[in-house]
């Protein structure tokens, strides 16, 4: 019984092909349809403004420089809340919900972050790990914790996106078993259960934005301090 718990975190398949691949087929419908219009319709019109907003609000605390990086910035958060709304849909896989998948996307943007950083200011950079005042006492204990949590960015951002898919996943999980047991025993509280599984979906829903958000702002205030 525990075990089919965690079932929901494999990937389910049809015929040998996983379904995924079905499920991200579903956003390109969402694309709208290139036309010789000058005006796009109401969808087209919504994406642009979303993007431009994210956009403009991400890159305002960075430097100049530091803007080449939105188009990156913003497919990954395009990318990230695709992928963890798409996991919410039945018969479908969150790749989200895998540590694996999400230090594969930390570990390589916060590398460039700091390689970034080492070249083009190293004296601001290596300056991080040594605020300005430390005793003389504290300085070798104060470069050996800096330099653990410097290294310890993109394992707490794959753990920390990881952590809360996976954790409202397994709640949904919960609930929904024991509606379906109580359902015939006692139909009143079923129901009831069955409401508060309706208001955890739309927190799950909320989760799912807002994660693939923090992951994306997370990245963008590691690339403030090295431009």
């Amino acid at each position: 019984m525990n075990l089919s718990f965690f079932d929901q975190f494999a990937s389910p398949t049809l015929l040998g092909v996983p379904l995924i691949v079905f499920s991200l087929i579903l956003p390109t419908f969402l694309l709208a349809p290139q036309t010789k219009l000058w005006v796009g319709n109401r969808m087209q019109s919504l994406q642009l403004w979303f993007s431009h907003n994210f956009t403009k609000q991400l890159m305002l605390p960075l430097n100049k420089p530091g803007h080449k990086w939105s188009l990156i910035l913003v497919s990954l958060m395009l990318l990230l809340m695709s992928v963890n709304l798409l996991g919410l849909l039945p018969y479908t896989f969150t790749p989200t919900t895998q540590l694996s998948m999400n230090l594969g996307l930390a570990t390589p943007l916060w590398l460039a972050t700091v390689l970034l950083g080492m070249r083009n200011q190293p004296t601001n950079s290596l300056g991080h790990m040594l605020p300005e005042g430390t005793p003389a006492l504290l300085i070798p204990a104060l470069i050996v914790i800096e330099t653990i949590s410097l290294f310890i960015r993109p394992l707490a951002l794959g753990v920390r996106l990881t952590a809360n898919l996976t954790a409202g996943h397994l709640l949904i999980q919960l609930i929904s078993t024991a509606v379906l047991v109580l359902l015939p025993m006692m139909p009143t509280v079923a129901i009831i259960t069955a409401m508060v599984l309706f208001l955890l979906t739309l927190l799950e829903i909320a989760v799912a934005v807002i994660q693939a958000y923090v992951f994306v702002l997370l990245l963008s205030l590691y690339l403030q301090e090295n431009v």
